[in-house]
């Protein structure tokens, strides 16, 4: 599980839109990397997903 989340923390970086070609993406991306990574946090800290 420590890995799942160092990848998700990692694709979230990556997905930013910081090249000119992936400004027009939005932050849909990085949006959507959040939003899992957020429940897995949620999921993580009421003891549903251990490390």
């Amino acid at each position: 599980m420590l890995v799942l989340l160092i990848i998700l923390i990692v694709l979230l970086l990556g997905a930013t839109p910081a090249w000119p070609y992936s400004r027009s993406w939005g932050y849909y991306p990085s949006g959507v990397l959040g939003t899992i990574l957020l429940i897995f946090l949620v999921l993580l800290l009421l003891g549903q997903v251990t490390l």
